[in-house]
């Protein structure tokens, strides 16, 4: 997937596919096969963040509670918290970014996922935002 801004209008808008969910914590949820979900943080907030720098990821296996805190994201400009989404166990984590962090920068929606988790419950999927609901909280930050 695309990452950075593209143009439109003369304005720059950061790239929000349309087939993922969001948070208003500015996460991405990706569902992949079965009740598991790939998370990541969007292109909006990885602007908003800078060149990020250090990853703290949670821990495969760790039960996680929507809106719990799981880990922290560390840029040039701040330190940021990272939340669980969504009620489940952590299944896998993207040891990549230990030694590249930047991947968060340069591919946010690809190589710089941050986690998977399997879900508790599949239906809490729908109390997520979709692109549309995304692009106007992010609208409304500008």
């Amino acid at each position: 997937m695309r990452a950075g801004p593209y143009l439109l209008d003369g304005r720059k808008y950061p790239v929000v596919p349309e087939e993922l969910k969001y948070t208003e914590e500015h996460e991405w949820i990706a569902v992949r096969q079965g009740d598991s979900v790939r998370i990541g943080i969007t292109d909006y907030a990885q602007t908003q963040l800078g060149e990020v720098v250090f990853v703290e990821l949670p821990e495969v296996g760790q039960q996680v509670g929507a809106g719990d805190s799981v880990g922290e994201i560390e840029s040039t400009k701040s330190v940021s918290e990272v939340y669980a989404p969504l009620n489940g166990s952590v299944t896998a984590v993207n040891e990549a970014l230990a030694d590249s962090p930047e991947l968060i920068n340069s591919e946010p929606y690809g190589e710089g996922w941050m986690f998977e988790i399997a879900v508790s419950d599949a239906a809490a999927l729908d109390t997520l935002l979709d692109a549309a609901a995304y692009r106007q909280l992010i609208a409304e930050d500008a």
